[in-house]
């Protein structure tokens, strides 16, 4: 009994799989930013804050792969002194993808973000925004602190989880003395 329910339970991550390389060749043809009337992935959707509701709306992001694009230099140097090679921006993709979708949406906040998806060439995140001008945002109580002026603008200030990730503010303790209340701030003291 324990085998059957075991294949049965790999025979559906294949189906999975299969499901969501179709899913992901559409998406690939599709817009770089688009709306979505709900969330692939709802579990983790709401456990970052999504409800199903006015005013919380949920959009795809498709960011490409990989690490900064430099070109060559043209005039000759050593390849170590190239600099082009190994180097990775600050700020995730996962951050990249979050600042876009609010360039796109500039009346929404973003509320938080996770990854849908990836193939060869591309990442896919979901973002979830917030209207704080919406009459069922202002009355509810979980997402009420977003109408104040002082969450305008968050992602591009890195107030969102992938943004305090980016600063090094998940680390705390031994070895991230530098790190609060910035990297900036701190610039020029012991």
């Amino acid at each position: 009994m324990r085998r059957h329910s075991k294949e049965l339970r790999a025979s559906q991550g294949k189906k999975k799989q299969e499901a969501m390389r179709l899913r992901i060749r559409e998406w690939r043809k599709g817009r770089a930013i688009s709306r979505l009337d709900r969330p692939t992935n709802p579990d983790r959707a709401r456990s970052l804050g999504y409800k199903a509701k006015q005013g919380v709306v949920v959009v795809r992001a498709r960011v490409r792969r990989g690490g900064r694009r430099k070109k060559r230099p043209a005039l000759g140097r050593k390849p170590k002194r190239m600099g082009v090679k190994k180097l990775v921006p600050k700020r995730s993709i996962k951050l990249m993808a979050e600042g876009r979708v609010d360039r796109r949406y500039p009346n929404l906040e973003v509320l938080n973000s996770y990854p849908s998806g990836a193939d060869g060439q591309y990442r896919y995140y979901e973002v979830i925004l917030l209207d704080p001008s919406h009459p069922a945002i202002r009355k509810d109580p979980s997402f009420k602190w977003i109408t104040d002026p002082a969450h305008k603008g968050r992602v591009h200030r890195g107030l969102t989880h992938s943004g305090k990730v980016s600063r090094g503010l998940s680390k705390r303790g031994k070895g991230s003395e530098k790190a609060r209340p910035s990297v900036r701030s701190r610039r020029g003291k012991r």
